[in-house]
């Protein structure tokens, strides 16, 4: 169950960071307390999910899934830069994601 929970907690991650430029350095309210609420239900599955997922990969992950989201959203959403190179460091960002699933025993020491 775990993982799953730090899937969603990404998933929050990425709702928010997309949010982030619209509230206006929090000036706007709306776009406030989205923001607000997708960071505590970020924060929340995060501490969940650490009740399995030992705290140095459950943030690693969670890091790179938020990262990787927004980065998908900039692409496709705001069109922004394309490179390869930029490309190929976003995958390496997803590389270290499916490296730490791999290597993980789900279990704490």
């Amino acid at each position: 169950m775990g993982w799953i929970y730090l899937l969603l907690a990404g998933s929050a991650e990425i709702f928010y960071a997309a949010a982030m430029p619209k509230t206006d350095g929090f000036t706007k309210l709306g776009p406030s307390l989205f923001c607000v609420f997708f960071i505590a239900a970020s924060m929340y599955l995060l501490s969940l999910a650490t009740r399995t997922i030992p705290i140095g990969t459950a943030y690693a992950i969670w890091v790179g899934i938020g990262a990787l989201g927004t980065a998908a959203y900039g692409l496709i959403a705001l069109g922004e830069d394309r490179s390869p190179l930029r490309l190929l460091c976003f995958m390496l960002i997803l590389a270290g994601i499916v490296g730490l699933k791999l290597l993980s025993t789900d279990a704490k020491p």
